[in-house]
């Protein structure tokens, strides 16, 4: 798979990046070696491999899930720069 440049500066679009024409080719190379070595580890045998999280064996590590009294929204909005009634008030990020 060859990434382009374009498909640099799509994936760019999408996370809201300005790249420079330098950072767009350093990019297209250095994602276009990722996929190859992604390409070549397709090519291994796994199969009878059992597919694992971890090298070793692990134990779930979670712990129950107890109901408690929450701090409450005046606690909860103390530090908070602005607050609009009972909620973090926060700068429009979508236009």
């Amino acid at each position: 798979m060859k990434i382009t440049v374009a498909d640099v500066e799509h994936v760019a679009r999408l996370a809201r990046l300005e790249l420079t024409p330098g950072e767009k080719e350093l990019f297209a190379g250095q994602m276009d070696a990722i996929f190859g070595y992604v390409e070549q580890l397709k090519e291994l045998k796994t199969d009878g491999i059992v597919p694992t999280s971890h090298a070793v064996p692990m134990e779930n590590a979670f712990r129950d899930d107890i109901v408690q009294p929450s701090i409450g929204p005046e606690k909860a909005l103390a530090n908070a720069p602005e607050r609009s009634g009972t909620f973090f008030a926060v700068p429009k990020v979508i236009e």
